[in-house]
């Protein structure tokens, strides 16, 4: 019976081995992503010099891409490297902002690939930003009918997040469709808070809110 009992036990820690393993794998790497989203808030809400601010951000970038290289099977890593990437285009400029959109189009591709509903649909929001932030043809991939349609997709996805409301919103107020974005920035402004994203929903209801108060001035509120 003793006998039994430990071929059992020796199976099974054999067996579960491999998975606690990928736990653990997994643990480590969403340590290094929640590093790179604390910090990338950081920089992006609280260093006020430019110059420093998108010299951070071009750091923050290398760290994130050494962490996609370290989890390539994985799609959160890709994720956020495209945030950050993109993120410091805007904020370096320049021809060679072009080239990092571009980069940060592929990663988040990838991403969707490997699992659209990652970091609730993240990818969806932060590729489709970029549809309608960076020009059309033959500058650049900038597309509205995409734009919108990934924008949906990450509101399906997750229609409470504040980051799927907001972009959708900001969308729709480079189209002008101002009573729309209304809707969409209300719901932003009532999102749940996310752990452990502190400074980040902070930083984004700031956004919101003025947002908000640019339609009310302009007399664009139904």
């Amino acid at each position: 019976m003793n006998r039994k009992i430990f071929l059992c036990l020796a199976l099974l820690l054999s067996l579960s081995a491999p998975l606690w393993a990928a736990d653990t794998g997994q643990g480590a790497m969403m340590e290094q992503i929640a590093t790179l989203q604390s910090e990338w808030a950081r920089i992006k809400y609280q260093v006020s010099d430019k110059e420093m601010q998108t010299e951070a951000m071009g750091k923050l970038a290398e760290q994130a891409a050494a962490v996609t290289a370290q989890f390539t099977d994985r799609p959160e890593p890709k994720i956020w490297e495209g945030i950050i990437l993109s993120t410091y285009a805007g904020m370096d400029g320049g021809l060679g902002a072009l080239g990092k959109v571009k980069k940060a189009k592929g990663l988040f591709e990838s991403s969707i690939a490997q699992d659209g509903k990652a970091l609730e649909g993240a990818a969806y929001t932060s590729l489709g930003s970029l549809y309608y932030q960076v020009p059309g043809w033959p500058i650049s991939f900038g597309n509205d009918e995409k734009a919108e349609e990934y924008l949906k997709q990450a509101l399906q996805i997750s229609p409470a997040d504040i980051d799927s409301n907001f972009f959708y919103a900001d969308f729709l107020i480079e189209e002008e469709r101002f009573d729309e974005a209304k809707v969409y920035l209300e719901r932003a402004l009532s999102a749940p808070e996310r752990p452990g994203r502190i400074l980040a929903d902070a930083g984004r209801r700031q956004e919101v809110e003025a947002a908000l108060a640019k339609i009310n001035r302009n007399g664009k509120n139904t």
